[in-house]
């Protein structure tokens, strides 16, 4: 399963876009971080990275 944003937790800082190795997620128009199922492997990365833990592996 993909990563997982809660958008009430995401603070729009653009870390996970940054460290994401597949450029599977993008900020939408409210700045709220957007996975993109397709490209995610499941890496972790993201989840790592996110300083507001806004981000899981479910």
């Amino acid at each position: 399963m993909p990563a997982v944003v809660n958008r009430d937790e995401c603070v729009s800082c653009g870390t996970c876009v940054e460290e994401c190795p597949e450029e599977a997620i993008t900020l939408d128009e409210e700045e709220i971080a957007v996975v993109n199922a397709e490209k995610c492997t499941e890496c972790g990365t993201c989840v790592e990275a996110c300083p507001s833990e806004a981000i899981s592996l479910e």
